[in-house]
């Protein structure tokens, strides 16, 4: 465990407030026009799909935050 706080940290935090806000903002700018013909119950699937993707990239970033390093 780490004994000294480094930089990483608070500008991977920033970072990651970032990205989830373009991410967010793409998403609610492009997505609604593509689907909105569909019905709510075929809408559902592609919202929750879009919701966690972005928590696949988040294991490797979290892991670059604490160590310096991409990979465990």
């Amino acid at each position: 465990m780490r004994t000294e706080p480094t930089w990483r940290i608070p500008i991977g935090v920033l970072l990651l407030i970032m990205a989830l806000a373009v991410y967010a903002l793409v998403i609610a700018r492009y997505v609604p026009q593509l689907i909105a013909s569909w019905p709510a119950l075929a809408q559902t699937p592609v919202y929750l799909i879009l919701g966690v993707v972005w928590l696949l990239p988040l294991r490797r970033f979290l892991i670059w935050m604490e160590t310096g390093r991409w990979k465990a």
